[in-house]
């Protein structure tokens, strides 16, 4: 069942409207009426705090409303697969260049102009994206950070909740100019690249970042035993790998990851990838 009919269903029994929820879930009216009126999905689970709060005000079982929610994103993300994946709007690209190191910025750029959303482009996008996302996480049940991004991005105490929470939701492929403006901007000083090693250096805000620098570094590794539990689910379902080749799913199986887990979407984005020829060069005629 839609999550958004049993909601409205027990506003109605309850007789509270709205409003009753949006000040119960510590989020605007708005967003909980474009949560109710399906113009947004609803929140990954594991990403929110919104259900529980929820679920206490309308007084449903503690953890019916977020089952719920998973199985209805599950749906929806079997028809959002079917659609291929979109490079970065250009305002997003502009200002991940704005924050690279300024002497690498020109060099960069060039970089990024070759393909549409190339693996270095990937690679610091996604490295940013997951460093703020840490600290968004992190912070997220304390009131004193809320207020000061919100003072510091301009917005109210509630209007910076919402936008955390679709924050937290948002994959690489989705980031938008509003989490930019919100996140990526306040937060991230600059950036830079070894392209020699991959590692990146982040350097973040010192008013709303613990921790100032996080230096991210590759390094090659023997596969292991073990399959990542995502890339075991991505092999599960046909609908992610079916038509993968040997030489696709060996690929895929000797990536690395260092802390986070790779979601079966994640190994069906890289496969994506590895098959689109604007990522790879012929190899040159002697």
């Amino acid at each position: 069942m839609d999550i958004s009919i049993v909601i409205k269903r027990r506003l109605d029994e309850l007789g509270l409207d709205q409003q009753d929820l949006a000040t119960a879930a510590q989020v605007t009216e708005s967003y909980i009426s474009q949560l109710l009126n399906r113009k947004k999905a609803p929140p990954a689970p594991a990403r929110t705090d919104i259900y529980d709060k929820m679920s206490k005000l309308l007084k449903i079982p503690c953890g019916e409303l977020a089952k719920l929610a998973e199985l209805q994103r599950r749906e929806e993300l079997k028809v959002k697969l079917k659609e291929p994946p979109a490079p970065l709007f250009k305002g997003v690209r502009e200002l991940v260049l704005r924050k690279c190191k300024p002497g690498k910025q020109k060099h960069m750029r060039a970089i990024f102009e070759k393909q549409p959303f190339g693996e270095v482009e990937r690679l610091v996008t996604q490295k940013l994206l997951d460093v703020v996302k840490r600290i968004a996480r992190e912070e997220l049940g304390s009131e004193n950070w809320l207020r000061l991004v919100a003072r510091v991005s301009d917005r109210s105490f509630e209007d910076m909740r919402v936008s955390i929470l679709e924050f937290l939701d948002t994959e690489l492929f989705e980031v938008s100019i509003e989490n930019c403006v919100s996140f990526l901007d306040p937060l991230i000083e600059s950036w830079d690249i070894d392209l020699a090693t991959f590692s990146v250096e982040i350097v973040l805000n010192r008013r709303v970042a613990p921790n100032h620098t996080k230096r991210f570094e590759f390094m090659e590794k023997e596969p292991d035993a073990d399959e990542e539990p995502g890339l075991k689910k991505f092999l599960r379902d046909s609908s992610l790998s079916g038509g993968a080749t040997d030489q696709e799913l060996d690929f895929l199986r000797k990536l690395r990851f260092s802390g986070k887990r790779p979601t079966p979407l994640y190994y069906y984005r890289e496969l994506q990838n590895l098959r689109d020829p604007l990522h790879f060069r012929a190899p040159r005629k002697e």
